[in-house]
């Protein structure tokens, strides 16, 4: 899909972040906006942002773990302009808690919102772009979902679902020779505030209690990678560059891949499994 100029983007997770950086991307290049966040605050800043620029908006108070309400965006981008093109399901939430250790409610809660977010989106918008034979799925994992690392078990488990998910998406479009494309963002660390509203919405509020010392200096050190990652508008022009492309990968420290691949050796010479 190369012409995005009077299309339509749908972003969840879209008031703040990766996914306000691909809103300002998507405007730029002349596409109408569909927003859903559950920051009703942050939403309507962004929904001003736009509408200042002169970009035709639309928002939603969205919780992506509910598959009625991912419905009720779907009718709303309808109504409000009669087709969509691009979906990004890119909502998420991440705790620093040891799996051992993590309350059943905590899985519960970022699978809910991390994978069944983007199974939600995929099962209601992609027959909607499969149907006007045009547009591009992508769904934000995380280098989380190709290397798992310690203490971030429950968000791992999701990251990893949202790759399987995505790949298998784009396998069958190809297969069936469709015009629909599908890619999966696996960005590293990222200046957003993810931490904080991982926190905010968590249910029941605040911070996991009786963990170890170590998750919260892992928090710490999270925070402080963010706080000096990548801005989240650059990220969003690199989704437009990789849906422009029709790429399916699309990573933000591609250096990182380089232990992806020592995993891979390391299953191939010997079934050990590397530090990532």
């Amino acid at each position: 899909m190369q012409d995005f100029s009077g299309r339509t983007a749908v972003i969840t997770g879209g008031a703040s972040g990766i996914g306000l950086g691909m809103a300002r991307a998507f405007a730029g290049r002349g596409m109408h906006l569909v927003l859903a966040d559950l920051d009703s605050a942050l939403l309507k800043r962004a929904e001003q942002e736009f509408a200042d620029a002169g970009v035709e908006v639309v928002t939603q108070a969205c919780d992506v773990s509910k598959l009625e309400e991912i419905e009720r965006l779907a009718e709303l981008t309808l109504e409000r302009f009669g087709g969509v093109h691009v979906v990004c399901s890119n909502a998420g939430v991440g705790l620093p808690t040891s799996a051992r250790n993590m309350k059943l409610a905590d899985w519960e809660w970022i699978i809910n919102v991390d994978l069944w977010g983007p199974i939600y989106t995929v099962k209601t918008f992609l027959p909607l772009l499969e149907e006007q034979e045009v547009g591009h799925i992508n769904a934000t994992s995380s280098m989380a979902g190709l290397i798992s690392s310690q203490m971030m078990g429950a968000y791992n488990v999701a990251k990893h679902g949202v790759v399987a998910l995505m790949a298998a998406t784009e396998r069958e479009l190809r297969a069936k020779k469709s015009h629909v494309r599908a890619s999966v963002l696996c960005p590293g660390p990222i200046n957003t505030n993810i931490s904080q509203h991982s926190v905010d919405f968590r249910p029941g509020g605040g911070k996991p209690k009786g963990d170890s010392k170590k998750a919260g200096k892992l928090a710490g050190n999270i925070q402080a990678a963010l706080e000096q990652g990548m801005q989240p508008d650059e990220v969003g022009e690199l989704v437009l560059s990789a849906i422009e492309q029709e790429k399916f990968w699309i990573l933000t420290h591609p250096h990182w891949s380089k232990g992806v691949q020592k995993q891979l050796d390391a299953l191939i010479d010997d079934q050990t499994l590397t530090r990532a």
